[in-house]
């Protein structure tokens, strides 16, 4: 079956762009577009989508608080949303993740990453790509004014940590396996553990937990 996106972008032409990119990828169809954040919070909650592709900045409900409606803390059945900017160094994008986002994209990512970007929030897997956003988790993972990070609920064990470590790094599961010669049904049991002692949603929230205490280094 067909992962089924959703666009919301306030310019036409971006939207355009992307439709037809996401369009002749195999295994991928846009069902629907918005010109705002409002307009893609009423289409994702109606035809719940397998991605919300966001632009970061749009009139009216931008794409940090129409990410946290469809994928915030107190939503109880939340949507895979992958935000979408034009800058790299983005304050706004460590908010989105921060909001509930499950990794981001720049504009000129080109079809493949953006393909491999959809694929992989569809299947929550590699939310975090390696270049940009672990910079940016890094990068305002210090300058955001919070309460000390949670501590596990329980110690993590050295494979937890050694796997923590390639997470916020944003290697995939299968890279993972190969890097720590591990099986990916490990992997996944081992990423499973770490959300499960970190009260964490998703990959990206455990990325951001890595940095903020200190367990990766820029």
């Amino acid at each position: 079956m067909s992962i089924r996106v959703i666009v919301a972008d306030d310019q036409e032409i971006v939207r355009t762009g992307l439709r037809m990119i996401l369009d002749a990828q195999p295994g991928i169809e846009v069902i629907g577009e918005a010109a705002n954040g409002t307009r893609g919070v009423e289409l994702a909650q109606r035809l719940r989508p397998d991605v919300c592709l966001f632009d970061i900045r749009m009139p009216g409900l931008n794409g940090i608080e129409a990410t946290r409606t469809l994928a915030g803390p107190d939503v109880a059945d939340p949507l895979a949303v992958v935000v979408i900017t034009t800058f790299d160094l983005d304050e706004y994008v460590y908010a989105a993740l921060r909001a509930g986002a499950r990794g981001f994209l720049l504009k000129d990512a080109g079809p493949l990453l953006l393909s491999q970007a959809i694929h992989a929030a569809a299947n929550g897997d590699a939310l975090i790509a390696p270049s940009i956003t672990a910079r940016l988790l890094s990068t305002f993972a210090h300058t955001v004014p919070a309460t000390l990070p949670a501590q596990p609920i329980e110690a993590l064990t050295g494979r937890e940590e050694q796997v923590l470590a390639t997470v916020a790094r944003g290697r995939t599961n299968n890279e993972i396996a190969d890097e720590l010669h591990i099986t990916l049904s490990t992997v996944k049991t081992h990423i499973t553990s770490l959300m499960a002692k970190l009260g964490a949603r998703n990959r990206v929230e455990i990325a951001m937990w890595a940095y903020e205490t200190n367990r990766i280094r820029s």
